[in-house]
């Protein structure tokens, strides 16, 4: 090997050779940034993140006609020489070392490998300036390292990483974004019109930038042709033809980050969960170049059924930019596993100032979105609820709800008194007060004062300690104020976590943190630690089964009546004083889903009264009127295609007779088809058994012959027994007995089973 004079000045030719030679410090071949994606639950992309537009693969991914164009304008002696190339680039180092300064260039592929690697790894501007500087010194450390690499790697493989390590201009990095960005196809797939362009691109990106400077890049692709024809690597016809070709590009713009993502508030969250959570990095900075350099694919459980349901139906009630300035934002979790299907928001991801904008996510906590939450009006009535029931307060329990309350008498969880006498509470437009109303009419009606009655008789303390056991907490983080009012939902939490805790009630029970991020795997393919499932069992499965049979009448008999789905579901409306914001949470046992409808600016001093929105004018906006008609909606898109999951029955302890709940009316089914029956008594807050077919001459055969308890008055709930007509009986001979008819109960008694009186 040949080595210049010039840099054995004062030392011996020997001593020279020998330092020149002598292996240098390990370079770190690995690492070399990569951008990481984001998919959904289906294995479509969401977002890419990246500091550098790469995606690297192997050689068998890579056309051959871009390697032999790479090396016909790069270095067409790549496979006969060493690292070190004594006809082109020691002849440019004596000649740079002459002069002082760098006049010629003659870096073979492993030493431009070598200068993109130490550029690529630095992490300071102090370390990307040496890794540039135009002098002999760092001309001589990167062919020391090119004569290490090359007794550590194959000319195949380094050829290989050097592809996916150049810039080829335009943000694009590595040959595989090269070829998607430009073209819209794999680095397999380049055809040599292409290939040569690209190729010609990597001496001067910025200078032979096809989308900048379209005339030069075409200029610098003949170049490369002409070369490969006069290396006899194409035939000469083939260059002069393929040059007459004008450019043809099909850009692909990938951007990093969520901005132009199809869900970017739920890819948002994700992107707060790897920056934020210890588990992927224990400094802010580790974390950020894992997600930004380390070519992750982050498999996500975004449903894009019910992520697109969510944001139409959003969209629809509440216009990204409609002339109110009103916002909507909506979750929805799986029952049982925590698992957040959609997270959508009325507005798109952007600057605040922009109209239609905003880069709150209203869905999601402070820590995930910024957002400091929302006061959740009666939705947490639900927790009332849900603790009465726990300490076996029966459905028909009853308790007088005055028209006005004072909030005293109450203990927070430290033993000390809350309330103010100076404050009195009363109903909202959508409730009643001045009589008894048990906890079925009670929640059905959404009586405040009876709330609040209720409240005392369980205790506030333990009010607040089941909503705790569902995971709700302020959106700031902070544990629950523990006001004299907290069954009122004064509270600001966000979307996500009422969703979850109401996802409880569906799995029975069991209430699990939300969870955005099923896997990840780096570039490698090696699988990284992530956020683990949490879920525990927080009630009785039997108080959360009683649960939904109180919130399920809301939506048949209630303040949401007319928003169910044709399935079994539950909920809870919520309006906010002074009509400042609206919810509803509801669930069925395979999906929940909360909504809130307000104004970012300040409800209280935006109230939605009055309101006109793009053509839709409403009086005042409780949460029947805008966020129900968004969850049912959505839920009907999300559920869409899937059979329905019944309810368990709730303990026959729940339903005990005498203890006051007001008579309501029973229907006469009779004479009725047993299918018509059913739907009637059950609209009429009934449960049915069908007992044995009776013979009768009154009534027709495969009809209602016969009820139990008779038509009249009895307790909601009550169990009603149907007896159907097998008609008058044989008459000449022997018909055929009819089978019984055993009519799916709303509760079945096996948990998940399908109802088969649900729509198919």
């Amino acid at each position: 090997m040949l080595l210049p004079t010039t840099c054995a000045a004062g030392i011996g030719a020997r001593d020279a050779a020998d330092w020149f030679l002598r292996e240098p410090e390990e370079l770190t071949t690995s690492g070399v940034p990569q951008r990481s994606t984001i998919l959904d639950a289906g294995g479509r992309t969401l977002a890419t993140f990246f500091y550098q537009n790469r995606v690297d693969v192997p050689m068998e991914k890579i056309a051959p006609v871009l390697r032999i164009a790479v090396l016909a304008i790069e270095d067409s002696r790549f496979y006969n020489h060493g690292a070190i190339d004594a006809q082109g680039t020691l002849r440019a180092l004596a000649s740079n070392l002459g002069h002082g300064q760098v006049t010629q260039g003659g870096s073979g592929i492993t030493q431009q490998y070598v200068k993109n690697l130490l550029v690529t790894q630095a992490d300071s501007d102090a370390e990307r300036a040496a890794a540039q500087e135009v002098s002999a010194a760092r001309k001589i450390r990167e062919l020391k390292y090119a004569v290490a690499l090359e007794k550590r790697f194959t000319k195949d493989e380094i050829l290989r990483r050097y592809l996916n390590i150049a810039y080829y201009g335009d943000g694009a990095y590595g040959i595989e974004a090269a070829s998607r960005h430009y073209f819209s196809k794999h680095a397999s797939e380049l055809n040599l019109a292409e290939a040569a362009l690209l190729a010609g691109v990597i001496r001067y990106p910025y200078a032979y930038d096809p989308t900048q400077h379209p005339g030069e890049a075409r200029e610098r692709r003949n170049i490369v042709l002409n070369r490969m024809a006069e290396l006899g690597w194409i035939e000469r016809a083939t260059a002069d033809a393929t040059a007459r070709l004008p450019i043809r590009l099909d850009v692909d713009d990938v951007k990093s980050g969520c901005v132009t993502s199809k869900a970017p508030f739920f890819c948002d969250y994700v992107q707060r969960e790897i920056l934020t959570n210890p588990v992927f990095g224990e400094t802010a900075e580790a974390r950020e170049k894992l997600l930004k350099r380390g070519g992750l694919t982050i498999r996500t459980t975004m449903d894009r059924r019910a992520q697109k349901a969510a944001q139409r139906a959003v969209d629809e009630h509440v216009p990204p930019r409609n002339s109110a300035g009103k916002a909507a934002a909506e979750a929805m979790v799986e029952p049982g596993t925590g698992e957040i299907k959609a997270m959508v928001v009325d507005r798109r991801l952007g600057p605040d100032k922009e109209r239609g904008k905003t880069w709150i996510n209203f869905a999601a906590d402070a820590s995930h979105g910024s957002s400091i939450g929302m006061q959740a009006g009666s939705t947490f009535k639900a927790f009332t609820l849900a603790a009465a029931l726990d300490e076996g307060m029966p459905f028909g329990a009853r308790l007088m709800a005055p028209r006005e309350y004072t909030p005293v008498g109450y203990r927070d969880c430290k033993g000390r008194r809350v309330g103010d006498a100076s404050k009195t509470l009363g109903n909202a437009a959508d409730g009643e007060g001045g009589k008894k109303f048990s906890l079925v009419t009670g929640t059905q009606h959404s009586v405040n004062t009876y709330f609040l009655a209720l409240q005392k008789e369980v205790g506030l303390c333990d009010t607040v300690k089941m909503a705790e056991r569902l995971g709700m907490r302020q959106s700031s983080g902070e544990p629950l104020e523990q006001f004299a009012s907290f069954t009122l939902g004064f509270n600001p939490v966000s979307p996500l976590r009422l969703a979850a805790a109401y996802a409880a009630f569906g799995a029975r029970g069991e209430y699990c943190k939300p969870v955005a991020i099923r896997a990840i795997t780096d570039a490698s393919g090696r699988r990284l630690k992530v956020p683990p499932r949490d879920c525990d069992q927080v009630m009785d499965k039997g108080v959360a089964d009683a649960v939904s049979h109180v919130l399920s009448g809301v939506l048949t008999k209630g303040t949401a009546r007319g928003m169910g789905l044709g399935r079994d579901a539950a909920g809870k409306t919520g309006t906010v004083d002074n009509f400042s914001a609206a919810w509803f949470a509801g669930y069925t046992p395979d999906l929940a889903a909360a909504v809130w409808v307000g104004d970012p600016r300040g409800g209280y001093k935006y109230p939605m009264e009055s309101l006109c929105m793009d053509g839709r004018c409403y009086g005042s906006v409780f949460g029947a009127t805008i966020p129900a008609p968004i969850w049912q909606q959505s839920m009907l898109g999300a559920l869409s295609d899937t059979s329905p999951t019944s309810f368990v029955r709730p303990p026959s302890h729940f339903f005990s007779k005498g203890t006051g709940e007001e008579k309501v009316k029973l229907p006469d089914v009779r004479g009725l088809k047993p299918d018509e029956a059913i739907r009637k008594l059950r609209e009429a807050g009934f449960e049915i058994r069908v007992g044995r077919p009776v013979e009768s001459r009154e009534y027709k055969k495969g009809t209602v012959a016969e009820m139990s308890p008779k038509p009249g008055s009895a307790e909601p709930g009550e169990t009603v027994t149907l007896r159907v007509s097998k008609g008058p009986g044989p008459r000449g001979g022997d018909d055929p007995p009819i089978p019984p008819i055993t009519p799916p109960p709303t509760f079945p008694a096996v948990p998940g089973e399908r109802s088969p009186l649900a729509p198919p």
